[in-house]
């Protein structure tokens, strides 16, 4: 404040705005010190700091709004692909179908013992599997990089409400010890 306005006393009154606003310069002048350009996640937080609004959003509620039908389909194959619900069914499945076809060997089997059509039909499940597990993957790697830009605009405006904390004190401090040294030359003059 000092700087843009030599005449102002600092055991003068300065309104809420006007507080804000030179804490929001002095993040940019510090933002712009350990960088030349300012990027749109911090040209936020410097906007955050100057309203004095929270910062912090619900970024899973969001990403969710988001999702279509298919990315969801998607997500919830992919949840069941992965359970022990799912490998105990298929489990099943393979050893009835084996059972079946070795039991029917007797007679006419519809798959016979090198087992090509379970083959087949494993192939093809893998083959459709692999995919929407895939797309489910890249939707949480999109999840997470969402998370982590917000995480880190909450770690820089905290960063950045500390410093300023630490000048407060610092200042506090200083004068502080500005009043004791009167008092003291005071005690001394007395």
């Amino acid at each position: 404040i000092s700087k843009k306005h030599p005449e102002w006393n600092p055991a003068g009154y300065i309104c809420r705005e006007d507080v804000n606003f030179f804490r929001a310069e002095a993040v940019r002048e510090a933002l712009e010190a350990e960088k030349v350009e300012i990027t749109a996640i911090e040209q936020d937080v410097v906007r955050s700091v100057t309203e004095n609004e929270i910062l912090s959003k619900n970024v899973e509620a969001e990403f969710e709004r988001q999702l279509t039908f298919g990315e969801r389909l998607a997500d919830k194959v992919a949840t069941f692909g992965g359970s022990w619900t799912f490998i105990g069914i298929f489990s099943a499945i393979i050893i009835i179908w084996v059972i079946v076809n070795t039991i029917a060997l007797m007679q006419e089997p519809f798959d016979p013992y090198p087992f090509i059509v379970l083959n087949l039909v494993l192939s093809s499940l893998a083959a459709l599997q692999a995919p929407i597990i895939i797309m489910s993957q890249n939707r949480q790697a999109e999840r997470d990089r969402l998370r982590s830009r917000e995480d880190y605009k909450v770690n820089l405006k905290a960063e950045l409400e500390i410093r300023h904390l630490n000048e407060k004190m610092d200042n506090m401090v200083s004068n502080q010890w500005q009043r004791l040294l009167e008092i003291q030359q005071i005690q001394t003059e007395i």
